[in-house]
């Protein structure tokens, strides 16, 4: 999630530092509501939380698929709540079937955060498989690594993506390619998108809202102990998780356009506010149509059972040829 001191010029950067997005509000440090014992409490509950998940990982994967994704959820939602932050979801229901799930990047929250609503494949830099307790936890989940240095090795993520999709999973990804702090965002990189259209499956654009939002940012060089830290002395930590109508991706004719009316689905208010009443400014002759389609909110949640985690990475080779990749790639 975190950007390394030096990156390749074509791997995408946040302006966002610790220094500047993890202060809390009035620059007086932690809330003084959330006192010490509270947080370590709160540390000692959510510390404890994963690892009962990563113990009970072998036992769950005897139980049926409809039983071991409603574990997920519990376990998921439980991690959350157990570091102190109250989730709030609303929004569209998801489309049924294969999805490719997109969403903002804040915070190490967002991952828990959308396997609590959406569990699925997710995409991650090859360095989170090394992390302690959860780099076990991501390889269990069935995270699809990618090696973010490697240009050569962009096609086949593409590959891997497009066979869970094609098999009917999920897969997760956070096309900005880097951690933001919430207050700016990135642009959504059109690489991952290339999946959905290869597999020929809808995308479910989330947005993540965090209050206070430098509470949750993991951002810069910002050393994950820091973050926890900062997560758990927050007197009200609030995560605020809104699916948007899903995107099918037969009616974009490129990546470019998928990504790009993803990034609309996502936009906060303000600033999808502020471009209603720009558009509404041009003359209508002038006014090119919005690609974005609009979807009926669908009653049946998506099917589940393709995202559990297999013994290994589906990979399938694509219809069409797959020129890039994922989360913190170029496009």
């Amino acid at each position: 999630m975190n950007a390394p001191a030096a990156l390749p010029p074509w791997l995408p950067a946040a302006p966002c530092t610790p220094g500047r997005c993890t202060a809390h509000q009035g620059g007086t440090g932690p809330d003084p509501g959330a006192g010490p014992l509270r947080a370590a409490a709160r540390l000692a509950a959510g510390t404890g939380t994963v690892l009962l998940g990563v113990l009970l990982a072998p036992a769950a994967a005897l139980l049926p698929p409809a039983a071991r994704l409603a574990l997920v959820r519990l376990w998921t939602r439980t991690v959350v709540r157990a570091f102190g932050v109250r989730a709030r979801y609303g929004g569209s229901p998801a489309a049924p079937g294969p999805l490719l799930v997109v969403a903002n990047h804040v915070s190490w929250l967002d991952i828990p955060l959308l396997a609590a609503v959406l569990p699925a494949r997710m995409v991650a830099k090859a360095e989170v498989r090394h992390w302690p307790v959860l780099g076990l936890l991501a390889a269990l989940g069935g995270t699809l690594f990618i090696e973010r240095d490697r240009l050569r090795a962009l096609p086949g993520t593409v590959r891997a993506m497009t066979g869970v999709l094609a098999a009917g999973g999920r897969v997760g990804v956070f096309p900005e390619g880097s951690t933001w702090c919430g207050r700016e965002r990135g642009r959504f990189r059109p690489a991952a998108f290339q999946a959905a259209l290869d597999a020929g499956c809808a995308v479910q654009p989330v947005r993540i809202d965090y209050r206070p939002a430098d509470a949750a940012a993991y951002v810069g060089d910002d050393p994950l102990g820091a973050s926890l830290w900062r997560v758990v002395t927050t007197r009200r930590p609030t995560a605020e998780v809104h699916l948007a109508p899903p995107l099918p991706s037969g009616r974009y004719p490129d990546r470019r356009a998928l990504a790009a009316a993803a990034q609309r689905a996502v936009a906060p208010r303000e600033t999808a506010r502020h471009e209603t009443t720009r558009r509404e400014a041009v003359p209508r002759e002038a006014v090119r149509q919005d690609p974005a389609p609009r979807v009926p909110a669908q009653r049946a949640l998506a099917s589940d059972s393709a995202n559990l985690s297999p013994s290994s990475v589906h990979q399938r080779a694509s219809s069409r040829p797959a020129t890039a990749s994922s989360s913190r790639t170029p496009s």
